[in-house]
């Protein structure tokens, strides 16, 4: 088997304020490519759209731009950047550092299959 798309044209598109995930659905992996801008934040932005006070999706991800803060239910906290490669579990609150876009690739499927969608 062979199956190559590009994630400049996704499978799907979802909005949300000050952002939007782009996914591709392969067989055995959902890809998914999220942009936040500045002024985003998940219990701001996506809270309302999945009905769970935090976010409740696990993420395995590379951060291509931008820093972001992740603050996790248990009050553990930290902040990932450009080149880092990071694995988040459910249970967390995240935002935009600063005032440049976060660009992020996330391999984890779950983020392509249930991230911001209204419940």
């Amino acid at each position: 088997m062979l199956e190559v798309k590009t994630i400049e044209q996704p499978d799907e598109r979802r909005e949300f304020p000050h952002g939007h995930l782009d996914s591709v659905h392969l067989s055995g992996l959902d890809f998914a490519k999220a942009t936040f801008e500045p002024g985003w934040r998940w219990s701001e932005s996506v809270a309302p759209l999945a009905g769970t006070r935090s976010c409740e999706v696990p993420h395995n991800g590379y951060v291509a731009q931008g820093r972001m803060h992740v603050l996790m239910d248990d009050g553990t906290e930290g902040e990932a950047g450009p080149g880092d490669v990071f694995v988040i579990s459910p249970g967390h609150d995240a935002w935009v550092v600063g005032n440049e876009t976060v660009v992020v690739y996330d391999f984890a499927g779950a983020m392509a299959q249930e991230y911001a969608k209204s419940r």
